[in-house]
């Protein structure tokens, strides 16, 4: 697992100051499931991953879909367990803490900018 930072691209404004980004297929499976619930300021990025579910997780995340440049695609607010979203055009996906989208002001059409730690 790679740690870094998720920022705005082209400027200071960090969004997810505790980022992690997938390394390999283990961590791409497995993704958040028998992990602690995230923190606020935390989240993950998977990628490739144009689509997640929340079976077997017991607390909601807020998800940004993101394309190969990292624009955000489509945005998903807190969705609950046993749930399944997607995006056919993403890359990869954030996850973060319910209310996070918000609280960081990430809008669809957004570019992120990954920063390593």
């Amino acid at each position: 697992m790679k740690h870094g930072a998720l920022f705005r691209a082209g400027s200071n404004d960090c969004l997810v100051p505790e980022a992690s980004l997938t390394a390999n297929t283990w961590e791409r499976l497995r993704g958040l499931l028998g992990r602690p619930v995230l923190r606020r300021g935390e989240g993950l990025v998977i990628d490739p991953c144009p689509s997640v579910h929340t079976f077997g997780m017991g607390y909601a995340i807020d998800l940004a879909f993101l394309d190969s440049h990292w624009r955000v695609l489509k945005l998903v607010r807190e969705l609950p367990p046993l749930r399944w979203a997607g995006c056919t055009a993403a890359r990869a996906t954030l996850e973060l803490p319910p209310g996070a989208l918000d609280a960081a002001g990430i809008t669809a059409g957004d570019v992120l900018e990954w920063r390593e730690a």
